[in-house]
């Protein structure tokens, strides 16, 4: 009888590789995520719905979701312009501009808030220019939505970096030479490699923006019922020792972002087979 011999491989078998994966996925994401969903589960019906309900939780939601994806789809827009001259045009100080992409990467968010802050205040750089106009950017929603602007363009950038290094020019020259214009080299040729990598960039851009603090909380100037976010208001709970309003916001959130990010997986599904088609 013989037996077929496995070949050795340098990597540790499926079982032990799958064990270990499983283990650290469960001790670092699932053991804290549930620790928030059994927290809540403390709570009655009423209590919940008064925590996650309130107006100014209400106005905190507003805030922090439309400014999030306010500022991802612009990073879409102008990281996609971004990316393209970076990868597909030469200019002096390249290097030096791709490096500054990755400058909110490596910046911590609380440095970037107070330069933000002190940038466009009253009396800062640009602020001293625009509120004369009646522009005011600090202390407002403008200002969140330009720190989240800003924390979440490198995701997009990196994103869409990879695919565009392999999208060879041949193919848009190729669509020009069979008598296709700019517009349909774009949708027809471009766009169906660039676009799932185009969703995954924002929805990364997205899910940083929903959970930033650290740069928001120095530029929003934290007012309730305005400029309030929610994770300022879960960190103000936890100040007040309300640890079940701080879990109940973070359960809300939680859900939210995973709804979210189901969505937007299926568009990316929904985009590769639209496209391959």
């Amino acid at each position: 009888m013989s037996f077929l011999r496995r070949e050795r491989s340098v990597l540790p078998g499926f079982g032990l590789s799958l064990g270990f994966t499983l283990f650290y996925l469960g001790l670092i994401v699932l053991i804290p995520l549930s620790a928030a969903f059994i927290k809540t589960a403390g709570m009655s019906w009423d209590e919940f719905v008064a925590a996650v309900w309130s107006p100014r939780v209400i106005a905190s939601y507003r805030l922090s979701f439309l400014a999030s994806f306010a500022a991802a789809s612009v990073n879409a827009v102008f990281g996609l312009l971004v990316a393209w001259v970076l990868v597909r045009y030469p200019f002096p100080g390249k290097r030096i501009v791709d490096a500054l992409v990755d400058l909110p990467f490596a910046l911590p968010t609380a440095v970037a808030g107070i330069a933000l802050t002190a940038i466009y205040s009253k009396n800062g750089w640009v602020g001293q220019w625009l509120e004369p106009h009646g522009l005011k950017i600090a202390y407002t929603e403008i200002g969140v939505f330009l720190a989240l602007t800003f924390i979440g363009l490198p995701f997009v950038v990196r994103t869409l970096q990879p695919v565009l290094e392999e999208l060879e020019p041949e193919l848009e020259e190729a669509a020009a030479s069979l008598g296709a214009n700019r517009w349909q080299t774009v949708t027809r040729v471009i766009l169906p490699e660039l676009l799932p990598p185009l969703i995954t960039g924002f929805a990364l851009a997205f899910a940083r923006a929903l959970g930033e603090y650290g740069s928001v909380v120095f530029i929003s100037g934290n007012m309730p019922m305005r400029t309030e976010i929610t994770p300022l208001l879960i960190i103000t709970k936890l100040e007040q020792y309300d640890y079940h309003g701080a879990t109940a916001l973070a359960v809300v959130m939680l859900v939210a972002s995973f709804c979210l990010l189901l969505v937007i997986n299926l568009l990316q599904k929904w985009s590769r087979r639209y496209y391959r088609v």
